[in-house]
């Protein structure tokens, strides 16, 4: 199956991007990039949802719902949402209806992306239970069906071990039927992986092609167990790019750090080199069964490098 879309991951400070920026005129140049990607046709542009920079500064970080939303009045035709949001920062009813409330402002364009939460100094800052990993995993699971509820039925009464809900009413409940579409990310075969298969309706997983193609089998073997057909799922990924006029130019520049977002040798599968071997990276998540590729890139508040990305590639 071919690739279908390219996607944008945008910056929101996370990653120390707007540092030394004001952040009104950030934030300008965030809402620029988003409505260059709604012209030139991509798919979707993400935002991460954290409260902390990676490592914690004093630069600026937008709280990702109320980015979106600002990028949801901005553009017209580009999907939107977060990659991802914590289950952990808000209690899983609200987000619901923030995330329904954002459907109608975006006329229906809202992807709602949810993970487990990792990124202890948002906790510890923000006076969050940081806890296990199985604890957030199964906190998720829980979570994730008690947005779907609130999305899917008149009133929700839900008795789990994390949440509850007594006579829930949630309207509107968005634009998108049967109900937004909800992407889980995560790799974990066990726990993430059967969540996917249970409640979502789109998977995000961060590796190379090699190990998506592993965990994408997984993946089938979760949806069999389960009752759900494997094809129901959007299959995403997210990759970085750094395109020069050799390999090894673009190799050198991937930044320190990648590794806390990438496993294993990004350069040697993310879409990292000279276009020729950019177009053969791109060959092989897809060949791995990928139908979105979520771009990160080397400078996210550049329209023009996304204008020469669609020029090449799209």
């Amino acid at each position: 199956m071919g690739m279908t879309s390219f996607s944008v991951f945008l910056p929101s400070g996370f990653a120390g991007e707007l540092a030394g920026l004001d952040a009104a005129d950030a934030l300008r140049q965030i809402v620029a990039v988003a409505q260059a990607a709604d012209e030139l046709g991509f798919r979707a542009v993400y935002v991460p949802d954290h409260l902390h920079p990676i490592p914690p500064s004093q630069a600026p970080l937008f709280e990702a719902w109320t980015l979106i939303t600002t990028l949801a009045t901005a553009t017209d035709r580009v999907r939107l949402g977060p990659l991802v949001t914590s289950n952990s920062y808000r209690n899983p009813a609200l987000q619901a209806k923030i995330a329904s409330t954002i459907d109608v402002v975006s006329n229906g364009r809202l992807i709602f992306g949810i993970g487990a939460g990792w990124y202890e100094p948002d906790y510890l800052g923000y006076g969050y239970e940081f806890g296990t990993a199985g604890d957030r995993l199964r906190r998720l699971d829980e979570g994730v069906q008690l947005i779907r509820k609130f999305w899917t039925e008149e009133s929700v009464d839900f008795e789990g071990r994390y949440y509850r809900s007594a006579g829930g009413l949630n309207q509107p409940k968005g634009i998108q039927q049967p109900h937004i579409p909800i992407l889980v990310a995560g790799a974990g075969e066990e726990k993430t992986l059967r969540t996917v298969a249970r409640w979502a309706d789109a998977s995000n997983i961060i590796d190379s092609p090699t190990v998506l193609r592993h965990k994408y089998d997984v993946l089938r073997k979760h949806c069999a167990d389960v009752g759900r057909p494997y094809d129901d799922i959007r299959r995403t990924a997210t990759t970085s790019y750094i395109l020069a006029d050799t390999d090894a130019e673009a190799r050198a520049r991937v930044p320190a750090g990648a590794e806390f977002a990438f496993p294993g040798d990004l350069a040697s599968y993310g879409l990292i080199g000279t276009e020729s071997t950019i177009r053969a990276r791109i060959a092989a998540y897809e060949d791995a069964g990928v139908q979105e590729l979520v771009v990160g890139f080397e400078n996210g508040l550049s329209v023009d490098g996304l204008r020469r990305f669609a020029e090449l590639f799209l």
